[in-house]
């Protein structure tokens, strides 16, 4: 459909990391520019799509005339730590998160020359619409208005594509004046995409902000297929399953109902597998560590390794027996729909932090089919149509 209207479309990565959105866009995009300024994360980058397009560093420090041409699209995956509801509580402001202010005067410069990406995608943590009590999402919203966008936001969870538990923001912004057919749009109502505090995070803004913003319409996808017990390895090649007292030790964190729920699933003759996190959590006023699991069939949402708690576990329960072990480099590679051939780091570590800070693929591929391609080719015919 973009081909024969238009090429291929053209697209910028920012805050790119192993280029995740690349992987989600598809082959049926061109990358014009990407950049990030985590070394382990560009190695992963140029091992996978090459040096071509990719320029290592601060954002803070590109330049308008470090990319060429005029973008259909620039995707900014930036950072979520200072804005997560895990976090410092720093906002936007924060040293890491604070790298949006990076984004936004780059796509400033472009703008100078009249060569800002004709539309915008952020992608963050939900915590993002609530972090200093709702005035970074208003100071976020400011900044696209200014930038000459219009603007909406929807919630999307990876859930829905993947059999991992990831709620994420997603602004899709367009530049004003760009046609957006009504097949894109819709009025204000409760919706899958729209959840309370996206809902209450628009209220909160001032009128002039409201009136740029879209209420985009997305279809539900096809209910994934795919459960986590589908993912889990036998044999991995960077973790191996625990021994009988590592895994009685992880099972000892457990509140006596959630070990007496794994004891039941011994005892069903079924093979059930979980995902598994260690919290801190308060007990009668004590700070006590908690190994927490679930088996609804989804990993819980993946993260960067910040500690031992951050690690997610794996649980199989088959034939009365108990296991476990760390999630898999691989299967985390899964749990974010990337290809059997994409090329995670060598160490285990890294693998962690660049799929931890990721966004999905799949639901980069749901954006693009049903909102971003959609937008190009309206434009482009609009451009045909108004030629003399």
């Amino acid at each position: 459909m973009l081909t024969a209207i238009m090429g291929a479309p053209t697209f910028i990565e920012l805050f790119a990391g192993g280029g995740m959105a690349r992987a989600g866009l598809g082959p049926g995009w061109r990358c014009l520019f990407a950049n990030d300024i985590d070394a382990s994360k560009g190695e992963s980058y140029v091992a996978n799509w090459g040096a071509g397009e990719f320029r290592p560093g601060d954002i803070h420090k590109l330049r308008a005339d470090h990319i060429p041409g005029i973008a259909d699209l620039a995707w900014a995956s930036f950072p979520c730590q200072d804005l997560s509801l895990a976090g410092a509580g720093a906002g936007l402001r924060g040293g890491r998160s604070g790298a949006f202010f990076g984004l936004r005067d780059l796509i400033a410069g472009l703008a100078g020359e009249n060569r800002a990406p004709r539309s915008l995608v952020l992608e963050n943590v939900i915590g993002a619409l609530t972090s200093n009590g709702g005035a970074d999402f208003r100071t976020l919203a400011e900044e696209l208005s200014a930038l000459g966008y219009r603007f909406g936001g929807m919630t999307i969870d990876a859930a829905l594509f993947l059999p991992q538990s990831r709620p994420r923001l997603f602004v899709v912004a367009v530049r004003r004046g760009l046609e957006i057919p009504t097949s894109l749009r819709r009025d204000r109502g409760e919706t899958r995409w729209t959840g309370g505090p996206l809902q209450r995070a628009f209220d909160a803004l001032p009128e002039s902000l409201r009136t740029d913003w879209i209420w985009w319409a997305l279809p539900t996808p096809d209910t994934p297929n795919l459960r986590l017990k589908d993912v889990i390895e036998e044999q991995p090649a960077d973790v191996s399953w625990h021994s009988d007292s590592e895994t009685a030790r992880l099972l000892s964190l457990m509140a006596p109902g959630q070990r007496a729920r794994v004891e039941t699933l011994a005892q069903s003759g079924q093979r059930h597998v979980g995902g598994v996190y260690r919290r801190t959590r308060v007990e009668n006023g004590q700070k006590v560590q908690r190994a927490e699991a679930r088996f609804d069939g989804l990993a819980g949402c993946l993260r960067t390794p910040g500690g031992g708690s951050s690690r997610q576990f794996i649980i199989e329960i088959a034939c009365a027996r108990i296991r476990t072990r760390l999630l898999s480099g691989r299967e985390a590679a899964v749990l974010m729909g990337l290809p059997p051939d994409y090329r995670l780091p060598r160490r285990y570590s890294q693998t962690c932090h660049l799929l931890g800070d990721g966004v999905a693929a799949p639901v980069v591929r749901h954006l693009a089919h049903h909102l971003l391609e959609p937008l190009i080719v309206a434009n482009s015919r609009l451009q045909q149509v108004r030629k003399p």
